[in-house]
């Protein structure tokens, strides 16, 4: 074999045995992990991530019901939620006297409204105009005639330093700091239709309805004199004074129009007597 021919195979066999290195070295290396559970973990971390990034959605209490417990009364649930009680007894169809039973449930909002109802109302009434006192009776019946609040004389529940509390109700009314076991008075004449502690923040508290459209309540109390169903005079002693969840010693009065708080310091006289 002559030289040229020599270098020729040795150049083939180098040719081959790198050849054979780099097929050595690629089945050799380590092969790639799936990234399919990596990939799998990535999304399910958005997905979480997302979720704890979104804010829950604050619930609306007065878009739905509240279900009935012991002790709750038409009046202390109207209170809770600051409804009118005519309202709430309209759309759930509760009569006088307002009775309602433990798990019953009850709207807190309007009702849909019914065209056709509406409608056969109208039409009822046009057929009866021009027929007569008969006619006129049965249009009555269907025709709620409005009723005005009768003039009431207000008088403080009782006397004592006004201040500023930290309770969440304190905004809805007045409060008036004294000595514990201070006596509370009607600040006017009416029925008791709340004497319990079932409303959060309230502590022992009495709501008296004064007529269809003003209610007024004694928050804080001690001890409770009067119940449920009792008619009350101005100036009766209703109750006796306790302290709020701070510690402070005071009376929280508030006064409702139609479902919603005023300012008492609208309708008491300017002086405490």
């Amino acid at each position: 074999m002559n030289n040229k021919k020599q270098r020729y195979f040795i150049l083939l066999f180098i040719c081959l045995v790198a050849s054979l290195l780099n097929s050595s070295c690629s089945s050799n290396s380590v092969a790639p992990v799936s990234t399919r559970s990596g990939n799998h973990d990535k999304q399910a971390e958005k997905v979480v991530a997302k979720a704890r990034a979104t804010p829950s959605k604050v619930v609306d209490k007065k878009k739905y019901h509240h279900i009935v417990v012991s002790g709750d009364t038409l009046f202390s649930i109207s209170w809770n939620y600051d409804l009118d009680y005519k309202e709430v007894a309209r759309w759930n169809n509760i009569k006088k006297p307002y009775v309602i039973h433990p798990r019953q449930s009850i709207r807190l909002t309007r009702p849909p409204t019914k065209k056709t109802v509406v409608k056969k109302t109208i039409l009822a009434d046009k057929k009866a105009v021009g027929k007569g006192p008969e006619a006129v009776k049965k249009r009555t019946k269907t025709v709620e005639p409005v009723k005005y609040a009768r003039k009431i004389t207000w008088r403080w529940p009782t006397t004592g330093k006004l201040v500023k509390s930290n309770s969440p109700i304190s905004k809805k009314g007045l409060d008036i700091a004294g000595k514990k076991g201070q006596l509370v008075i009607a600040s006017a004449a009416g029925n008791v239709v709340y004497s319990g502690s079932g409303l959060l923040g309230y502590g022992k508290l009495i709501i008296i309805k004064h007529n269809e459209t003003y209610l007024s309540a004694y928050a804080h109390n001690s001890v409770l004199i009067v119940k449920e169903g009792d008619s009350v005079s101005s100036g009766q002693k209703i109750a006796k004074m306790g302290q709020d969840s701070n510690g402070q010693v005071l009376l929280h009065f508030e006064i409702r129009k139609n479902g919603s708080p005023v300012d008492p310091a609208n309708y008491l006289p300017k002086t405490q007597t």
